[in-house]
């Protein structure tokens, strides 16, 4: 993972799904779901308020992808292109060869593997492309779906962070989940 380099545009497919860098074309189809307040229950940001909010936060994703801060991508079915989630990897540790995944589906999507499929496609990105080592993922601890999608991909779960997230005022624990690169590779 010496060179990142998030610039050129990245293609990922799954069976249902595209996994495509995201531009502001999806605005819409993100402020779909990410305004709904039964999903920024399990996220680290609130529900967004209008499609600014939305455009806001798919600025900050471009201006990482330049500056190879973060890697994200939208999930779009294939069937219709809507774009359903978004998914990536939220952190790097470039000296560690590691990073952090993270994810958000829309709610009517959730149970229907979309998650776990896209997931288990960014983790075989990590490893075999970004030659990573490690891949982690913190979890809100009663997110058991989250959890689901975790131990499906083959993360292990390896503690928890007792107030390591304040969110509305509240500290809030997390479970750290990971998988090396080692293990992904059995």
């Amino acid at each position: 993972m010496d060179k990142l380099d998030f610039s050129k545009d990245i293609f990922l497919q799954t069976d249902r799904l595209i996994l495509r860098k995201m531009t502001l074309d999806d605005a819409q189809d993100i402020f779909e779901y990410a305004k709904d307040e039964e999903i920024s229950k399990w996220v680290t940001w609130p529900a967004h308020k209008s499609i600014d909010d939305t455009i806001q936060f798919i600025n900050f994703v471009l201006d990482g992808y330049k500056k190879n801060k973060h890697i994200g991508f939208v999930a779009e079915r294939k069937e219709d292109k809507k774009v359903i989630g978004t998914i990536g990897f939220a952190t790097f540790f470039v000296d560690h060869d590691k990073a952090e995944i993270g994810y958000t589906f829309g709610a009517k999507y959730w149970g229907k593997g979309y998650a776990t499929e896209a997931a288990k496609k960014i983790i075989e990105f990590g490893f075999n492309e970004l030659d990573l080592n490690r891949i982690q993922a913190h979890v809100f601890i009663p997110n058991e779906a989250s959890k689901k999608v975790l131990k499906k991909i083959g993360m292990k779960f390896e503690g928890i962070l007792k107030q390591a997230f304040k969110k509305n005022g509240k500290y809030l624990d997390l479970e750290l989940c990971a998988i090396l690169k080692e293990d992904f590779e059995k």
